[in-house]
């Protein structure tokens, strides 16, 4: 399959600080690929180099093609990008916004009149069509943002935290709308702060540490990677009195839950298993150790 996105050995520091330390991974065409980390780990920083706002100081990203230190515009024509804060004019209406944007893309009036109308009722933003946006909410205006991404399918979307100051069902409406263009052949490129998010919507993920890539795979691969299933005993109250860890199977289960039994414990047994938190968490303490990654081709 065809690359969207190849990167390799991609550097980038700010005032002698180090932010990007010789990235190096390969987003298949049509992949939904989340891109995690804490903050200041260079998310936001390869999102630019690769959108081309920000150029590389060494290294080489190839994205729908082209080389973004050599072919930026050719990138820019292929890809659409949504960052942190809403880019969007506050003395215009939400309709205005979206047709204005329609039209600087090459959509003809009634063409981008129709988009516009589209978008406004896909980002449940009917009701407040004709206000300025200076009147809206914060999760109005991420919602008005988002749907100017949308005004033409790119080949690449960059989707810096798109979810961020979204409502539960915003959040959801919008994971809806990312699955149905990757289904559709876009590739989606996201960094977010839910895990529940990288979890539900990709394909594979990758988690940034001090620059570096110390994960990366699919969210059930990474798991794996943490360990098995957990048995917990807790009490009525929910405080856990004792964990037994296991490697999944059921002779192991099994083996927990007599050690348990033997020892006279009292109390309600659940199983846990392995979440991206665990990964987050176990890849990115300041003692961690990057799991093994897969081979980036």
């Amino acid at each position: 399959m065809d690359a969207a996105i190849e990167v390799s050995a991609l550097r980038k520091s700010f005032g002698g600080r180090t932010v990007v330390d010789g990235l190096g991974f390969r987003v298949e065409r049509g992949e939904v690929f989340a891109l995690l980390g804490p903050n200041g780990a260079g998310k936001t920083t390869t999102i630019n180099i690769l959108t081309t706002l920000v150029p590389a100081d060494g290294g080489t990203a190839v994205v729908a093609g082209f080389d973004t230190r050599t072919d930026g515009g050719e990138v820019q024509r292929r890809i659409s990008l949504t960052g942190q804060s809403a880019a969007v004019d506050d003395a215009l209406t939400a309709t205005e916004n979206v047709v204005m944007f329609a039209r600087l893309a090459g959509l003809r009036a009634a063409q981008a009149r129709r988009r516009a109308a589209d978008l406004i009722a896909q980002f449940d933003l009917v009701d407040a069509a004709s206000r300025p946006v200076r009147t809206f909410s914060g999760g109005m205006r991420r919602r008005l943002d988002l749907a100017l991404s949308f005004v033409v399918v790119p080949e690449v979307l960059f989707l810096d935290e798109p979810t961020t100051g979204l409502d539960t069902r915003s959040r959801r409406d919008l994971w809806d709308i990312i699955r149905s263009l990757a289904a559709a052949g876009t590739t989606v490129f996201l960094t977010t702060q839910y895990l529940e998010e990288a979890d539900q919507l990709a394909d594979r993920i990758a988690v940034l540490h001090d620059g570096r890539i110390a994960a990366l795979g699919s969210a059930s691969e990474l798991k794996a990677r943490i360990g098995g299933d957990t048995v917990e005993l807790r009490t009525g109250d929910g405080e856990l009195l004792r964990e037994l860890a296991t490697d999944g199977s059921v002779s192991d289960l099994r083996r927990a839950l007599d050690l348990l039994d033997r020892e006279g414990a009292e109390g309600v047994v659940t199983l846990r298993r392995p979440t991206l938190d665990d990964v987050f968490l176990a890849v990115t303490s300041p003692t961690s150790t990057p799991l093994a990654l897969e081979e980036i081709a």
